[in-house]
């Protein structure tokens, strides 16, 4: 299964990383932007100016703002537009798309509303079987990738042979991919996640220290593990590079956006004034905080950490309020 001539459909900061990555690995890339300006300067300066100004672009990576253009003769199209806009976008692509490829989602969410997961998304609006659709998910902070520190993720896909096809694509020797089989166990991990990091960054903003953090990311693992359970994830899958690692990466680092988001929520920001001051951006996870914690009532799941942001984000709840009620929680087993 050949995969060198790779479209890549949006180009943020992970976007332009990934096509980037596929790019130092050999492959023939185009990575369409929004913008007409943000594809010329890729094109002529070799930098995205808007999301990684310092980094300097291969040549092996062309951009462009017509769709059809990046999608001709594409034998993998990489969808790294935002979970919530990923049905629109992909809607409007759908008749360009080339017979049999591949379509990689880079979004970690689910959708509001529908609950979908994103390949979920991809499968209903592409009308493509689950077989043809891959997610990459893991610790992928783009700025850390885009500067070649090294790396490992996890490109899962139910066609082992389509994800190992992918694994070749774009490896290189900063990027280490590994393939799975459970694709919900790494969709559920990277769309959970960014809720728990939203946790991390809310305490961090009301001065709590490691052991909180340490506690909160290990319960938040917890949590997603048990919504996975229901949806069938492998309980491994929790434990590797799009469950462990990635929350890792999430919740520690301040170049996560949402860890960063949620800090602000604990210095006593409110949500709009929260988005203000990150030019308008919501993180991921609030949004997600709405979509998950709706799942999590509908399965009865047991997700405190996530109900928690749902009400700091959503339901005017004040940070100190989620505190005192995740401490005030019944005692219970670790494994409860």
């Amino acid at each position: 299964m050949d995969m060198q001539r790779i479209a890549v459909l949006g180009a943020g900061s992970w976007g332009t990383t990934f096509a980037k990555v596929l790019a130092d690995a050999g492959r023939d890339v185009v990575l369409w932007a929004r913008r007409s300006e943000v594809a010329e300067a890729i094109s002529t300066g070799r930098r995205n100016p808007d999301y990684l100004p310092d980094i300097r672009l291969p040549k092996a990576l062309r951009a462009t703002a017509d769709p059809t253009v990046a999608l001709h003769g594409a034998q993998a199209v990489v969808l790294a537009v935002p979970s919530q806009s990923l049905r629109a976008n992909l809607a409007a692509w759908r008749e360009f798309l080339p017979t049999d490829v591949t379509l990689v989602s880079l979004a970690k969410g689910v959708e509001l509303g529908t609950l979908k997961r994103m390949s979920e998304v991809v499968t209903e609006v592409a009308g493509v079987p689950a077989d043809q659709v891959a997610v990459v998910s893991g610790p992928n902070l783009a700025k850390e990738i885009a500067a070649e520190q090294p790396t490992a993720t996890v490109i899962a896909c139910s066609d082992h042979e389509r994800a190992v096809a992918l694994q070749r694509a774009c490896v290189n020797g900063y990027f280490r991919p590994y393939t799975n089989t459970d694709v919900v166990g790494c969709e559920l991990g990277g769309a959970c996640k960014n809720v728990i990091a939203l946790a991390c960054g809310m305490a961090a903003g009301l001065g709590f220290g490691d052991n909180t953090m340490a506690s909160l990311i290990t319960r938040g693992l917890a949590e997603t593990a048990r919504l996975g359970a229901v949806f069938g994830a492998e309980p491994l899958t929790f434990a590797g590079l799009a469950g462990l690692g990635d929350l890792v990466a999430t919740c520690a680092s301040p170049l996560s956006r949402n860890r960063s988001f949620g800090r602000r929520l604990g210095l006593g920001e409110t949500l709009a004034r929260a988005q203000q001051a990150t030019h308008g951006q919501v993180a991921e996870g609030v949004k997600s905080a709405t979509s998950i914690h709706e799942l999590a009532v509908r399965y009865d799941v047991d997700m405190p950490i996530t109900h928690g942001v749902y009400r700091v984000c959503h339901a005017d709840w004040d940070v100190n309020k989620m505190a005192a009620d995740l401490l005030g929680r019944e005692q219970k087993t670790e494994r409860g």
